[in-house]
């Protein structure tokens, strides 16, 4: 559920020379450190915790830390030591969760690599999830007490927003509302706390602290919303998923949601969409395609669409009152580029 740029595509949200240089070699660095965190003695322990950082790059959080710390000030974020740290504790902490939600989520995949619980079994994958926070804590407690806070709060989050994502909505609360809450835990949290963390160890100030943190959390449940559209609306299947995925797993996403609002409402275009989805037959690729295509053609596409769009337009109103700057236009530029993903 958690997905990003991809380091491996050379893409980074910025045309200024300097700051890409900049962001490039922070990232190599972060990267060496990340495979050095994850690596163990134990054979098995090794295997499974490099299981994900072999599979490929997605590194977007310890870009936004980068980028928060050149917000605040770049000739910190340039010599910062704790800046690159606080990258590697928040890509282990993402890491980690993918372990545990893919074996919730029952994934078979993952960047396109089997899913480690399928290699290794769901209590070989529970544990390697458990080592890689382990090893994020170890990492964020060379960084202070508020960081370790920080983190504390942020991990709280992710398993509240997991918590509330299994037990679903009361039956008096607003299913989309519970979804929003949950993608703002589950994702949002961990991606503010990455801009946040690059902004503290930079020495910014409140304000800059403050205006990442809000960045972070509607940029990131822009990002799920866009991932949620993309899986109706790709051909490729974004992060190694096939189109229809989450539809075949069962998983709540936006526009399914809006659908069966839609059909309880009286849609009739709408109850359709629902009696395909409640089939029980998903697990046939025709029914799937089917059902994709007959979510993809209703409105309620459009409306999840426009919903991710308004998010990311959001998170930028949150720089503004900052000078300009080659990493405030990076983060815009960030912003826009999840917009961009579902038009």
């Amino acid at each position: 559920m958690n997905t990003s740029l991809s380091v491996t595509t050379g893409a980074l949200p910025t045309t200024d020379p300097a700051l890409e240089l900049a962001l490039r070699e922070g990232l190599d660095v972060v990267e060496a450190r990340l495979r050095a965190a994850v690596g163990n003695t134990d054979p098995l322990a090794d295997a499974a915790s490099r299981h994900l950082v072999e599979a490929g790059g997605k590194r977007v959080r310890p870009m936004l830390t980068l980028l928060g710390a050149h917000l605040a000030d770049p000739v910190r974020a340039a010599v910062a030591p704790e800046v690159l740290d606080a990258a590697v504790v928040c890509e282990l902490t993402h890491l980690a969760s993918l372990y545990h939600d893919d074996v919730m989520d029952s994934a078979p995949t993952r960047r396109g690599a089997p899913a480690a619980h399928h290699v290794w079994g769901n209590n070989v994958a529970i544990l390697t999830g458990d080592l890689l926070f382990a090893r994020a804590s170890n990492v964020v407690a060379g960084l202070g007490p508020q960081a370790v806070r920080v983190q504390a709060e942020t991990f709280e989050r992710l398993c509240l927003g997991q918590l509330h994502e299994t037990v679903g909505p009361r039956p008096d609360e607003d299913a989309v509302a519970h979804y929003l809450d949950v993608l703002s835990d589950k994702t949002a949290s961990l991606i503010a706390t990455a801009g946040r963390f690059g902004a503290m160890f930079a020495g910014g100030s409140a304000q800059v602290v403050e205006a990442v943190v809000r960045y972070g959390e509607d940029v990131g449940v822009a990002f799920q919303l866009a991932d949620d559209v993309l899986d109706l609306t790709s051909e490729a299947g974004d992060s190694g998923k096939r189109p229809g995925t989450d539809l075949r797993e069962g998983v709540p996403t936006l526009p399914v949601l809006l659908v069966r609002r839609a059909a309880a409402e009286g849609d009739a275009a709408a109850a359709e969409v629902v009696a395909l989805l409640d089939s029980g037959r998903l697990g046939d690729d025709a029914v799937l395609a089917r059902a994709v295509e007959a979510l993809r053609a209703h409105p309620v596409t459009a409306q999840a669409r426009a919903t991710a769009r308004q998010w990311a337009e959001r998170a930028t109103t949150h720089l503004a009152a900052l000078p300009p700057s080659p990493a405030r236009q990076a983060l815009e530029a960030y912003a826009g580029t999840v917009a961009d993903r579902v038009s």
